[in-house]
This record gives structure tokens, C-alpha cells and sequence, in this order.
């Protein structure tokens, strides 16, 4: 299944590239958005993805192996570990060690949430796995049995706002006592035996919530991410761009804040205001309903 770059003219516009630009995909996934922006830095340019899914970059690699004009260099990380890899390629291709664009991409790609052994979505009944490097961590299954119930509030709440987050954390505590959790269907069961019906919100699964919050837990997704963001930020050439799509508020408050403060120091905000799909892609992709386009340029010289 082939994932759908989300804003591309947006994102293109905001990276402003060039040929022979040395740019960075911090999240690749399968290659959509780094292959507008190879096209766009040919000849001459080196293009760096990242992921933490080996899956993603199995097929990112496919995907770009037709790139004319442009070298591909893909690593084993996520945006966290941006940085090492940036200056270890810009050292083999003898280059300075900053990007002329990044671009870090929050959300996920349609084919991990689709794929029926990853126990992303509540659609499919699979093991209650959800990471995405499956080469460590625990899966879901293994940290809603240990954690504490006041944990697991926590994590509903603050990752997916859910309201009903102690009901469906005191549901889960209760169950595992006697069945632990082991697949989507398991975790759903418990939503549902959480929320009163007549509760139930109309336009949205009940369980949408608890899944991208647990989602979020069980990967990490947020831990660092102000760091690693002031981190990507440093590692941009004079005039280089750094554009964040996000895709939920807690996502959108770190890179806002964050973007701000670094405002102050050597670098400026491209837009006052989030830039937001248009009605037109929104009605072929619904699910970048919810994205914001944020872009930071850098305005001063990097430190020595």
C-alpha cells in the first residue's frame, strides 16, 4: 500500500530546495515526500533518510533506487539520532556537516497502521504490539499489563485527551487480573466496556483515542522531541529550512513552542500561523485533515 505525502507543495515551497542541496528526510517512511524533494536537488544532491522502521526503509530503498542525479543514503534511526547520522554521511561525501533542508514528517505511514500484525488500529484484531522498531521496546500487550492504573490514566489523557482516561485505565487493571491483554480486540473490549454508550461520541471509533495514546506511550514519540527538534535546528546551513508536519495537539504545542523559543536565537519562523491542507486534499486524503505545516529558517551563521 502506497502512502500519500501529506501538504507536498506546501512542504516544497517552505524547503525552498535546489540542485546540489544536501537535505534530510528525518522520517521517510515509503520515500513519498523524499522523492519530491530528489527531484528537486538534482543533479548534484544528497538526500539522507531516516526511520525506525526497518520495513519503511525496505521500501523507501525501492523507491528511490530510480532517482537520477541524487545520492540516497538511508540509516536505521528516527529524527532523534539526526545529528550522528548527518555528520557521518556529510563526512564520507566530504560536505560540511549541515543540511540545506530537513524534514520531519510526526505522523504515521498508512501502511503501518493497515498492516494486520502491528496492532495499530482498532480495525483489525492482531497482537497488541504497536511499535514501530519492532527490534526493541515492548510491545503494548507487555506495558498496559504491568503499568499502574494511575499510569495509565496519565498516558490516556495526556496522549489522547481522552476524558474517559481513569474508567478505561480501572477497566483495564480489573481485566488483566484474570485475562491479560494480548490483542486490539482486547484493548477495544475494554474501551467499550468503559464508556457508556449514550457517552459514545458520534463522528469517531471510541476507541480512537486510547489507541493513539497508547500508540504514542509505547513508542515514545514525544519524549525528546523539543530536544531533538533544537537539535535539527543546529544542524541547518545559513538560509537552511526546518519543516515539521505534526499531526495531533500535543505534537503541534512542542514544535510551536519550541519553534518560538529558537526564534529568539538565530533563527526565524516562516509562518505566524500553522499552514493547514487545503479543502481539495482533504477531500482525496481525509486523514490530513488534521496536519500542520510548520517551517523554521535558519538566519545566522552556525557556531563553531
Amino acid at each position: 500500500m502506497t502512502h500519500v505525502p501529506v501538504m507536498p507543495e506546501e512542504v516544497l515551497a517552505a524547503l525552498h530546495l535546489r540542485p546540489g542541496a544536501f537535505v534530510v528526510d528525518g522520517t521517510v517512511g515509503h520515500g513519498g515526500h523524499a522523492r519530491l524533494m530528489a527531484a528537486k536537488i538534482a543533479p548534484g544532491g544528497v538526500i539522507l533518510g531516516l526511520d525506525w522502521d526497518l520495513d519503511m526503509l525496505a521500501t523507501a530503498k525501492a523507491r528511490l533506487e530510480g532517482v537520477e542525479g541524487v545520492e540516497v543514503e538511508l540509516r536505521h534511526t528516527d529524527y532523534r539520532g539526526l545529528p550522528k547520522a548527518l555528520a557521518e554521511v556529510a563526512a564520507s561525501k566530504r560536505r560540511a556537516p549541515y543540511a540545506d533542508a530537513i524534514l520531519l514528517d510526526l505522523g504515521l505511514n498508512l501502511a503501518q497502521i493497515e498492516s494486520p500484525d502491528r496492532g495499530i488500529s482498532f480495525r483489525v484484531d492482531a497482537p497488541l504490539d504497536m511499535r514501530m522498531n519492532r527490534t526493541s521496546g515492548e510491545p503494548a500487550s507487555a506495558l498496559l499489563n504491568r503499568a499502574s492504573p494511575e499510569a495509565i490514566e496519565d498516558a490516556l489523557f495526556r496522549f489522547g485527551d481522552e476524558r474517559w482516561a481513569r474508567r478505561i485505565a480501572h477497566v483495564i487493571v480489573e481485566r488483566r487480573r484474570t485475562q491479560p491483554l494480548r490483542t486490539t480486540q482486547d484493548l477495544v473490549d475494554c474501551v467499550l466496556a468503559a464508556i457508556p454508550v449514550a457517552k459514545r461520541e458520534k463522528r469517531i471509533h471510541p476507541a480512537t483515542r486510547t489507541f493513539q495514546a497508547v500508540r504514542i506511550w509505547v513508542n515514545r514519540e514525544l519524549d525528546g522531541l523539543d530536544e531533538a527538534l533544537a537539535a535539527a535546528a543546529r544542524c541547518l546551513a545559513p538560509r537552511g529550512v526546518l519543516a515539521v508536519l505534526s499531526f495531533h495537539s500535543g505534537e503541534d504545542r512542542i514544535v510551536k513552542h519550541t519553534f518560538r523559543d529558537l526564534a529568539e536565537k538565530g533563527f526565524e519562523e516562516l509562518y505566524k500561523k500553522p499552514l493547514t491542507p487545503t479543502e481539495s486534499e482533504i477531500a482525496v486524503n481525509p486523514k490530513s485533515r488534521s496536519t500542520k505545516l510548520r517551517a523554521l529558517r535558519r538566519t545566522e551563521e552556525p557556531q563553531a
